[in-house]
């Protein structure tokens, strides 16, 4: 089998990457349709007017199927965002998360960021327990219901 590769994102994968976010999160997490168009205007807005000095976005590839996306967009000057983190179910329990994190996480300080930002949810707890093994912090909870669910959203920042 090929090895893994985590190429960048382009506008080739935009369809692949919403319906794998759409199919994923309602089979997993029982959300409704509204999670398919934000994920939708996200990708859409990175497409169209991304700055590609300080944001990107990555895929992990192999034997030519995607398997997860990525993304490190601009907060604020000195704050990244990561967003769009998915890594598709038979991906899972290789250390690809943890490798595409680092790409990320790379990306954001080679940019000269200081600080990543990111938001979850508490039900995606197999993310949670990477963010914390790899160094973030859980600066902040809040129930909410969205996408058709009551959950609690988090907030999780590091220092880069």
């Amino acid at each position: 089998m090929d090895p893994i590769e985590i190429r960048r994102f382009d506008a080739e994968d935009r369809d692949w990457l919403i319906e794998q976010h759409k199919v994923h999160y309602a089979a997993a997490e029982g959300f409704d349709a509204t999670f398919g168009v934000l994920v939708t205007q996200i990708v859409d807005a990175f497409l169209a007017d991304h700055d590609a000095s300080c944001e990107a976005g990555w895929i992990a590839w192999q034997s030519g199927q995607r398997l997860g996306s990525i993304f490190c967009v601009r907060l604020d000057e000195r704050t990244a965002k990561l967003r769009l983190f998915l890594l598709t179910p038979e991906a899972r329990g290789q250390g690809l998360g943890k490798r595409m994190l680092a790409t990320c996480m790379g990306f954001a300080r080679d940019c000269g960021y200081s600080n990543m930002q990111l938001w979850t949810h508490e039900s995606h707890r197999a993310a949670g327990a990477l963010y914390a093994k790899t160094g973030w912090t859980l600066v902040g909870e809040k129930p909410v219901v969205s996408f058709g669910q009551q959950n609690v959203e988090q907030t999780w920042t590091i220092t880069l």
